[in-house]
Protein backbone atom coordinates (compact mmCIF):
# COMPACT_ATOMS: atom_id res chain seq x y z
CA UNK A 1 0.00 0.00 0.00
CA UNK A 2 1.51 3.14 -1.06
CA UNK A 3 0.97 6.34 1.20
CA UNK A 4 -1.07 7.98 -1.08
CA UNK A 5 -3.45 5.14 -0.77
CA UNK A 6 -3.43 4.79 2.82
CA UNK A 7 -3.50 8.90 2.95
CA UNK A 8 -6.80 8.88 1.11
CA UNK A 9 -8.39 6.09 3.21
CA UNK A 10 -7.77 8.46 6.18
CA UNK A 11 -8.81 11.32 4.59
CA UNK A 12 -12.24 9.30 3.94
CA UNK A 13 -12.46 7.89 7.47
CA UNK A 14 -11.79 11.57 8.39
CA UNK A 15 -15.12 12.66 6.72
CA UNK A 16 -17.04 9.97 7.58
CA UNK A 17 -17.00 10.47 10.74
CA UNK A 18 -16.91 14.49 10.21
CA UNK A 19 -20.21 13.41 8.53
CA UNK A 20 -21.87 11.40 10.73
CA UNK A 21 -21.13 13.99 13.33
CA UNK A 22 -23.09 16.87 11.61
CA UNK A 23 -25.82 14.68 11.24
CA UNK A 24 -25.82 13.62 14.98
CA UNK A 25 -25.55 17.10 16.03
CA UNK A 26 -28.41 18.25 13.70
CA UNK A 27 -30.96 15.67 14.64
CA UNK A 28 -30.15 16.50 18.60
CA UNK A 29 -30.88 20.40 18.22
CA UNK A 30 -33.20 20.08 15.00
CA UNK A 31 -36.34 20.97 17.12
CA UNK A 32 -34.43 23.85 18.99
CA UNK A 33 -33.62 25.38 15.18
CA UNK A 34 -37.13 25.50 14.82
CA UNK A 35 -37.82 27.19 17.60
CA UNK A 36 -35.02 29.60 18.01
CA UNK A 37 -35.85 30.23 14.34
CA UNK A 38 -39.16 30.98 14.82
CA UNK A 39 -38.50 33.22 17.41
CA UNK A 40 -35.77 34.59 16.58
CA UNK A 41 -38.30 35.86 12.86
CA UNK A 42 -40.49 36.86 15.79
CA UNK A 43 -38.12 39.25 17.56
CA UNK A 44 -36.01 40.58 14.87
CA UNK A 45 -39.34 42.11 13.31
CA UNK A 46 -40.65 43.17 16.73
CA UNK A 47 -40.66 47.06 15.79
CA UNK A 48 -42.32 49.64 13.78
CA UNK A 49 -45.29 49.83 11.71
CA UNK A 50 -45.43 46.59 10.70
CA UNK A 51 -44.61 44.69 13.66
CA UNK A 52 -45.46 41.08 13.85
CA UNK A 53 -47.01 39.73 17.29
CA UNK A 54 -44.81 38.96 20.11
CA UNK A 55 -47.25 37.21 22.29
CA UNK A 56 -49.43 38.54 25.20
CA UNK A 57 -48.04 39.21 28.73
CA UNK A 58 -50.76 39.98 31.58
CA UNK A 59 -50.34 41.08 35.05
CA UNK A 60 -52.22 38.61 37.03
CA UNK A 61 -51.54 40.34 40.84
CA UNK A 62 -49.81 43.15 42.82
CA UNK A 63 -49.35 43.01 46.50
CA UNK A 64 -47.53 45.20 48.71
CA UNK A 65 -44.70 43.25 50.69
CA UNK A 66 -43.29 44.53 54.52
CA UNK A 67 -39.55 44.38 54.01
CA UNK A 68 -37.82 43.87 57.33
CA UNK A 69 -35.05 46.00 58.20
CA UNK A 70 -32.64 42.91 57.60
CA UNK A 71 -33.52 42.70 54.42
CA UNK A 72 -33.08 46.58 53.29
CA UNK A 73 -28.76 46.16 53.37
CA UNK A 74 -28.50 44.91 49.68
CA UNK A 75 -30.37 43.19 46.44
CA UNK A 76 -28.39 39.79 47.90
CA UNK A 77 -30.40 40.24 51.57
CA UNK A 78 -33.38 41.12 50.08
CA UNK A 79 -32.95 38.44 47.86
CA UNK A 80 -32.19 35.70 50.34
CA UNK A 81 -34.85 37.20 52.25
CA UNK A 82 -37.50 36.52 49.24
CA UNK A 83 -36.65 32.72 49.12
CA UNK A 84 -36.64 31.85 52.80
CA UNK A 85 -39.63 33.58 53.05
CA UNK A 86 -41.76 33.97 49.94
CA UNK A 87 -40.44 31.40 48.28
CA UNK A 88 -39.71 33.51 45.61
CA UNK A 89 -36.04 32.47 43.95
CA UNK A 90 -34.88 35.77 42.26
CA UNK A 91 -33.35 34.77 38.82
CA UNK A 92 -31.85 38.55 37.67
CA UNK A 93 -31.27 41.36 40.39
CA UNK A 94 -31.04 44.63 38.69
CA UNK A 95 -29.32 47.33 41.26
CA UNK A 96 -29.89 50.34 38.77
CA UNK A 97 -27.89 52.98 37.43
CA UNK A 98 -25.50 55.62 40.25
CA UNK A 99 -27.57 57.76 41.50
CA UNK A 100 -28.30 58.88 45.02
CA UNK A 101 -26.29 61.79 47.02
CA UNK A 102 -27.18 65.29 45.95
CA UNK A 103 -30.89 65.30 47.14
CA UNK A 104 -31.34 62.69 44.70
CA UNK A 105 -33.43 59.60 45.14
CA UNK A 106 -31.18 56.24 45.02
CA UNK A 107 -31.89 53.73 42.10
CA UNK A 108 -34.21 50.89 43.00
CA UNK A 109 -33.29 47.22 42.80
CA UNK A 110 -35.62 45.04 40.50
CA UNK A 111 -35.64 41.27 41.40
CA UNK A 112 -37.49 38.82 39.32
CA UNK A 113 -37.91 35.16 38.92
CA UNK A 114 -40.60 32.70 37.75
CA UNK A 115 -40.95 30.50 34.34
CA UNK A 116 -40.79 31.23 30.73
CA UNK A 117 -45.20 31.03 31.08
CA UNK A 118 -45.53 32.71 34.80
CA UNK A 119 -42.92 35.42 36.04
CA UNK A 120 -42.41 37.96 38.68
CA UNK A 121 -40.65 40.89 39.76
CA UNK A 122 -40.43 42.69 43.12
CA UNK A 123 -39.43 46.70 42.75
CA UNK A 124 -37.44 48.07 45.84
CA UNK A 125 -36.24 51.59 46.49
CA UNK A 126 -33.92 51.32 49.28
CA UNK A 127 -34.86 52.50 52.55
CA UNK A 128 -38.67 51.83 52.06
CA UNK A 129 -40.68 49.91 54.65
CA UNK A 130 -42.20 48.10 51.59
CA UNK A 131 -41.99 46.79 48.21
CA UNK A 132 -44.45 46.25 45.26
CA UNK A 133 -44.71 42.15 44.08
CA UNK A 134 -46.34 41.84 40.52
CA UNK A 135 -46.58 38.69 38.79
CA UNK A 136 -47.72 38.08 35.42
CA UNK A 137 -48.72 34.72 33.01
CA UNK A 138 -47.05 34.57 29.36
CA UNK A 139 -48.74 33.34 26.41
CA UNK A 140 -46.91 30.68 24.55
CA UNK A 141 -45.56 32.79 22.21
CA UNK A 142 -44.76 35.28 24.21
CA UNK A 143 -42.83 32.30 26.69
CA UNK A 144 -41.38 31.45 23.45
CA UNK A 145 -39.44 34.57 23.35
CA UNK A 146 -38.50 34.43 26.95
CA UNK A 147 -36.92 30.90 26.35
CA UNK A 148 -35.02 32.47 23.30
CA UNK A 149 -33.73 35.10 25.49
CA UNK A 150 -32.57 32.84 28.61
CA UNK A 151 -35.11 34.49 30.48
CA UNK A 152 -37.48 32.32 33.02
CA UNK A 153 -36.22 28.22 31.54
CA UNK A 154 -33.77 27.65 34.88
CA UNK A 155 -31.03 25.94 34.89
CA UNK A 156 -31.75 22.98 33.09
CA UNK A 157 -32.92 25.20 30.14
CA UNK A 158 -29.39 27.30 30.49
CA UNK A 159 -27.89 23.83 30.21
CA UNK A 160 -29.77 22.48 27.51
CA UNK A 161 -29.25 25.67 25.28
CA UNK A 162 -25.52 26.04 25.94
CA UNK A 163 -25.66 22.20 24.35
CA UNK A 164 -27.63 23.72 21.50
CA UNK A 165 -25.02 26.83 21.29
CA UNK A 166 -22.44 24.31 21.40
CA UNK A 167 -24.32 21.97 18.84
CA UNK A 168 -24.29 25.06 16.12
CA UNK A 169 -20.60 25.82 16.57
CA UNK A 170 -19.84 22.09 15.67
CA UNK A 171 -22.26 22.12 12.52
CA UNK A 172 -20.98 25.70 11.03
CA UNK A 173 -17.24 23.75 11.62
CA UNK A 174 -18.14 20.73 10.31
CA UNK A 175 -20.57 22.34 7.70
CA UNK A 176 -17.44 24.35 6.21
CA UNK A 177 -14.71 21.25 6.39
CA UNK A 178 -17.01 19.00 4.48
CA UNK A 179 -17.84 21.87 1.91
CA UNK A 180 -13.92 22.68 1.63
CA UNK A 181 -13.18 19.32 0.82
CA UNK A 182 -11.82 18.78 -2.43
CA UNK A 183 -12.12 22.40 -3.28
CA UNK A 184 -9.08 24.64 -3.79
CA UNK A 185 -9.17 28.28 -2.45
CA UNK A 186 -10.23 29.92 -5.69
CA UNK A 187 -13.59 27.70 -5.69
CA UNK A 188 -14.22 28.44 -2.57
CA UNK A 189 -13.94 32.25 -3.20
CA UNK A 190 -16.33 31.47 -5.92
CA UNK A 191 -18.91 29.39 -4.29
CA UNK A 192 -21.70 29.92 -2.10
CA UNK A 193 -19.48 29.95 1.00
CA UNK A 194 -17.82 32.51 -0.63
CA UNK A 195 -20.54 34.36 -1.11
CA UNK A 196 -22.39 34.44 2.16
CA UNK A 197 -19.04 35.17 3.24
CA UNK A 198 -19.22 38.20 1.58
CA UNK A 199 -22.15 39.49 2.36
CA UNK A 200 -21.93 38.22 6.42
CA UNK A 201 -18.82 40.53 6.71
CA UNK A 202 -20.34 43.38 4.65
CA UNK A 203 -23.56 43.15 6.43
CA UNK A 204 -21.93 43.42 9.68
CA UNK A 205 -19.76 45.59 8.92
CA UNK A 206 -22.62 48.07 8.47
CA UNK A 207 -24.33 47.26 11.30
CA UNK A 208 -21.65 47.87 13.71
CA UNK A 209 -20.49 50.86 11.44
Amino acid sequence: MNHDTSARRRSNASYRWIRQLHLWIGAWGALAAILYGITGLVMNHRFGDGAWPQGESSETARVELAIPVEARATPEQLSLWLRARQQLDAQVIRKGGPGGGEGKPAPKWTLSGGTAGSSWSLEYAPGDESATLKRSNHSSLAAFNRLHKAVGGGLFWILLADSFAIGMLLLGLSGIWMWARGRSWREMAFSVMGLSTLAFVAVMGLALG
